[in-house]
């Protein structure tokens, strides 16, 4: 499978991921570390920008239409296949 999501951060961070949500996880440990005016956290998916963190928004953007909807729908397909094999990090409800 080829890479799918990018992660890009300040001073020339890069890293590729298969999961939205490892993806995601990377891209909000990295939020405390962009401390200038100018800098970003961004995910790409197959390099197309889909969400970006600066400081001149209080929360992160999802960028074009139906990309919140579309990755909360792939969001909840992957934790569902992460409990049905047992790697959770979830806590249970049970």
């Amino acid at each position: 499978m080829s890479m799918r999501f990018k992660v890009t951060a300040p001073k020339n961070f890069e890293q590729n991921f298969e999961r939205w949500i490892d993806a995601l996880e990377m891209a909000k440990s990295l939020i405390p570390k962009c401390k200038g005016m100018f800098q970003e956290v961004r995910i790409l998916e197959n390099n197309e920008l889909i969400w970006v963190y600066d400081r001149f928004h209080r929360h992160p953007q999802f960028m074009g239409a139906g990309t919140y909807n579309r990755l909360a729908k792939l969001f909840l397909q992957e934790t569902l296949e992460n409990e049905a094999d047992g790697e959770s990090d979830l806590p249970s409800t049970e």
